[in-house]
């Protein structure tokens, strides 16, 4: 069976498990009384609404890649590297749903440490890391550091419906066509089964009858596949700043996290404590409804996604004109948003 016919099975699968499990584990949460409650000035919505949407994408994920595997061959290098993705993604998956159920959540010390242990099992014991990095002890810190910053950066940006879960879908997407030709066929399969999985959830968590947060069971699990799946394919084999690439794809959580971090440090605020200064909020201070802005975030999404795609295919000099490009646009962006006043 070719691969074409493989990458088909794993979306529809991927697709359809989490659209039947959406509904079943939004029942589940209010059978248990699993909600975000708008309880502090933080919570954007107004409304208590079902958590566990997380647990259907990452069913989802997980169900198909299963699938795959009873009707395929891999090679043993990739059958290792989906277990550790597996294993890392269920770790966070748990940390996430144990912060969700609790009252109050988990404090963030604690699942910093969870966090360490899940990068620690796939960056050391699998091997999963920046590999343009020689010195292999620098290269497992910083991919650890990138593991855990995109992790967090998925869940800073989940604060509006879509948007966290959307952003994850269209860079799931990128990755995938960038990986395309590459031998490491498990980022290929990691990448098109979170792309359905996402897609399967997003309708319920756009709706206004049947609506379900994914909760930090989601957005941890999700930015952990990604930023594995983001050292598992070479960028630079046309032109060095294709490393970059990744960090477009990813741009907008990204972008988010440092941004909001930044903004809070020169108030004198602590970074890790929640807050309504998030870009997304800022532009809804602006005037904009929260459809333009998911609209608007989904076309820079995927307007990334196309930079990137092109940097990683084409010679140097345009690529260093779309890298220029993109950081001025969001040096502009951001001093525009740095004026707007929030709570």
């Amino acid at each position: 069976m070719n691969n074409e016919i493989l990458y088909l099975i794993t979306f529809i699968t991927a697709f359809f498990t989490a659209l039947i499990l959406t509904p079943f584990f939004r029942h589940i949460a209010r059978m248990f009384n699993i909600y975000d409650r708008p309880l502090t000035a933080v919570k954007t919505h107004k409304v208590s609404t079902p958590y566990l949407g997380g647990l259907a994408i990452w069913s989802g994920w997980v169900i198909s890649l299963l699938l795959i595997r009873l009707i395929t061959n891999f090679p043993t290098g990739t059958l290792n590297n989906l277990r550790s993705v597996i294993i890392g993604s269920s770790m966070l998956l748990l940390l996430g749903l144990c912060d969700d159920i609790k009252k109050g959540g988990l404090g963030f010390k604690f699942k910093f440490l969870v966090q360490i242990i899940a990068c620690l099992i796939v960056v050391y014991f699998f091997d999963i890391r920046i590999n343009f990095i020689e010195n292999k002890t620098l290269s497992v810190i910083i991919s650890i550091f990138w593991i855990i910053g995109l992790s967090n950066a998925f869940n800073l940006i989940d604060i509006m419906d879509g948007l966290s879960c959307g952003t994850a879908a269209i860079a799931s997407f990128f990755f995938f066509i960038i990986a395309l030709p590459s031998e490491m066929i498990y980022v290929n399969f990691c990448a098109v089964a979170l792309l359905a999985a996402c897609l399967g959830f997003l309708p319920f968590n756009l709706s206004k009858s049947k609506k379900i947060f994914m909760g930090d069971t989601g957005s941890l699990s999700i930015g952990f596949i990604l930023a594995t799946v983001a050292m598992g394919t070479s960028y630079t084999k046309i032109n060095p700043i294709g490393i970059f690439a990744p960090l477009i794809i990813l741009a907008v959580p990204i972008y988010e996290t440092i941004f909001v971090s930044i903004m809070r440090i020169l108030k004198g605020k602590n970074p890790f404590l929640g807050s309504k200064d998030h870009f997304p909020l800022r532009l809804e201070k602006m005037g904009y409804s929260r459809k333009q802005i998911l609209l608007f975030v989904y076309i820079l999404s995927f307007i990334f996604g196309i930079f990137s795609y092109t940097i990683v295919k084409i010679d140097d000099n345009i690529s260093y004109l779309i890298f220029s490009f993109i950081i001025l646009l969001l040096v502009v962006f951001s001093v525009r948003l740095s004026k707007v006043k929030v709570d």
